[in-house]
């Protein structure tokens, strides 16, 4: 068992890295603060999932030879705590991605109540976890760490699905993926705490869960979404006569794609151009049977390479 340990280790790592680079390649490709929150998030839920998690295994791998069970016990959870901070700004980042993301203005004095709720919370965690009182420490921070995460994780993805008044960053059908996937994905995770007693296999397939579903966002973003900023960087030098001639794009459906090029939706679309919604999905169909493509995301990248020739 200990080589799965090693083997998820060695895997916790390489997605921690994967994490951090693409989110690093969006925030400098974008300059824009809500993905400095989403890299701020990355480093301290992952810097959460060493020192907290991780910390927690090698505690209990390391010292069991050396100290007695109950004081091992004690040392694990103590090493867990300890880790919990990291967690809390982690979620806080979080929260401030999805203000961001979807359009809404972050206040000052959210951060300050959510800091003071939360290092609260953990303070009372801390003293029931350090006193001499009998509890079962693991049930608490477990069901500490199911709640709290499943509560903020639902707040974010709240915040992505039902954006403010104003333009999101993403495409309607994004948010569409975004909002319960990330929800999803933290319900997942949760599983297999639930039901974690003592099982190292559980714990494996937790800590698994943890460190691959973290990568999700910045994957998504990088390879499943076209932002509007994006794609409005593209129009001004994208040889769309050219690509029209090319593929033969008709006049009506050029107009299409330069409004996909401009981030906006389909129903953005219909009502700019005063067509109807099936009309747009029909046009962007016959575009993508035209371009051999498959999405969004494709066409822009064919437009891109027509350019760079």
């Amino acid at each position: 068992m200990k080589l799965s340990f090693y083997l998820i280790f060695i895997i916790s790592a390489a997605l921690t890295s994967a994490g951090i680079i693409l989110t690093t390649k969006i925030r400098n490709r974008f300059r824009s603060e809500v993905f400095s929150s989403l890299l701020y998030f990355q480093v301290f839920i992952y810097t959460f999932g060493f020192y907290g998690i991780w910390g927690q295994v090698a505690v209990k791998t390391l010292l069991q030879d050396v100290v007695s069970a109950e004081n091992l016990s004690k040392l694990a959870d103590i090493s867990i705590l300890l880790g919990l901070p990291f967690l809390v700004i982690a979620w806080l980042m979080l929260i401030r991605f999805a203000e961001g993301l979807s359009g809404r203005k972050n206040h000052k004095w959210f951060i300050l109540w959510f800091l003071l709720f939360n290092f609260a919370v953990l303070t009372t965690l801390g003293y029931y976890i350090t006193g001499k009182k009998s509890f079962n420490n693991t049930l608490l921070i477990k069901e500490y760490f199911i709640i709290m995460s499943l509560f903020y994780y639902f707040i974010a993805a709240y915040l992505i699905h039902f954006p403010w008044k104003g333009r999101p960053l993403i495409h309607d059908y994004d948010r569409r993926i975004i909002a319960p996937a990330l929800f999803l994905i933290m319900l997942i995770q949760c599983v297999p705490l639930f039901f974690y007693t003592s099982q190292t296999w559980l714990a494996v397939i937790f800590i698994f869960a943890f460190f691959l579903g973290n990568t999700f966002l910045p994957a998504y973003l990088n390879y499943g979404t076209l932002l509007p900023s994006y794609a409005t960087d593209t129009t001004t030098a994208i040889p769309l006569d050219e690509f029209c001639r090319k593929f033969d794009v008709s006049p009506r459906e050029l107009d299409v794609i330069r409004e996909i090029c401009n981030g906006l939706s389909n129903k953005e679309i219909s009502e700019k151009l005063f067509i109807s919604l099936q009309t747009v999905k029909d046009y962007t169909h016959r575009i993508y049977i035209k371009t051999n493509v498959r999405n969004r995301v494709q066409l822009i990248n064919s437009l891109k390479s027509l350019q760079r020739q």
